[in-house]
């Protein structure tokens, strides 16, 4: 399996640079590497690492058909950017109808990051989901994240002009204008920003990194603190994901995200992702740090 992404026009650069990113080298049987991206960052950013390490863990499923219906996985140290990082894989099981992988993630010969999977073929069953939020603009008629955030521009610095692979549209509010302005969820329109090749690994690693973009900015919400307060420190703690229909990543997609509780410096928050259709795709809890800056 490696993807190409050699069709993908120069305007969309930014998501061939992904899937660059995701694509992990295989350095020994059930070891692997990934890179960082070449940006300004403190850490690595936790969708990236989640991303990585599931690339790494499908590598191992050798039974045909065999997709991720489930990842648990928790942040247990911040990713270094400027060295890569190194993915273990642990095949725990392959039974008749599942396989289960463990990832850890290592840097400095430390684990910084590790996850567990479940695959599973489709099999024909009962069905049923929640129902997709009704009244929501279409994505064509909400800004793109550029055009929102223009006039914060200065107060974002050099993080505003990053090339942006995910084409992330809020239907609520900006994430930069919620001082005093508390509420329990937000909704986003995602999508991988161009044209990806028929592989539904590929596809579910970059939801997979897309999911982690504004799930924990919902744990925020009730407190109506925004973006640029630097009222919280906030980093990912832990992130699970359930899988229950087909999608395509580069088809529109409402992310519908509640903040469950926020206690003891941590926040829960919830998501919803259906595709256009109205159909539930993926489900998301991610809890996070999220801890008040004294000033001094």
């Amino acid at each position: 399996m490696f993807w190409q992404h050699g069709g993908i026009a120069t305007s969309q650069q930014p998501l061939a640079d992904l899937i660059t990113l995701l694509n992990v080298e295989q350095i020994e049987v059930n070891i692997f590497r990934g890179q960082s991206p070449g940006e300004n960052r403190q850490r690595v950013f936790g969708g990236q690492v989640a991303g990585q390490a599931l690339v790494s863990a499908a590598r191992t499923i050798d039974q045909v058909g065999r997709e991720v219906h489930s990842l648990h996985a928790y942040f247990v140290r911040p990713g270094d950017p400027n060295i890569p990082i190194l993915y273990e894989v642990d095949r725990l099981r392959d039974g008749t109808s599942f396989s289960t992988r463990r990832v850890i993630a290592i840097q400095h010969g430390k684990v910084i990051f590790n996850l567990q999977a479940s695959f599973h073929a489709a099999e024909s069953g009962l069905d049923h989901q929640l129902t997709m939020p009704t009244g929501v603009p279409s994505p064509e008629s909400l800004p793109d994240f550029k055009t929102r955030m223009a006039p914060y521009k200065d107060q974002i610095g050099e993080w505003y002009d990053l090339p942006r692979p995910i084409d992330v549209r809020y239907v609520d509010n900006d994430p930069a204008s919620r001082e005093g302005n508390p509420r329990t969820g937000q909704r986003v329109w995602m999508r991988a920003d161009g044209t990806l090749p028929d592989d539904n690994v590929l596809h579910t690693c970059i939801l997979t990194y897309a999911s982690d973009m504004t799930l924990l900015d919902t744990a925020l919400l009730p407190h109506g603190i925004g973006w640029t307060d630097g009222k919280v420190q906030m980093a990912s703690l832990d992130h699970a994901m359930w899988f229950h229909r087909p999608f395509r990543a580069d088809e529109w997609m409402l992310y519908d995200q509640t903040s469950l509780s926020t206690s003891s410096a941590r926040g829960l928050a919830s998501g919803s992702i259906f595709s256009s259709s109205g159909e539930l795709v993926v489900s998301v809890v991610q809890e996070g740090l999220l801890r008040l800056v004294t000033k001094r």
